[in-house]
């Protein structure tokens, strides 16, 4: 991210592209965790709304809401990594 620019780049948002997927995988994979008391049809609801967020988010143009909504992903992980509902 360039100094100054507020508006994404094509080169800032290929370089988040791995990260963003990664943490979409990753909140996938945790969604599906023993240790968290869903059922088979909240786990698929939470799961469609993971996938309308990250639709959602991939429309952002702002360098700075990008960088929010990643460490939004990120903290929402962590939690999940705990065994807790974020």
């Amino acid at each position: 991210m360039k100094g100054g620019l507020i508006w994404a780049t094509a080169e800032d948002l290929a370089k988040n592209r791995g990260r963003v997927l990664s943490l979409y995988r990753q909140l996938l994979r945790s969604l599906n965790s023993p240790a968290l008391p869903f059922s088979l049809a909240v786990r698929l609801q939470k799961k469609a709304e993971v996938r309308a967020m990250f639709m959602l988010g991939s429309e952002e143009q702002s360098l700075h809401n990008i960088q929010d909504l990643i460490d939004a992903a990120e903290y929402s992980l962590s939690i999940l990594r705990k065994g807790e509902i974020p």
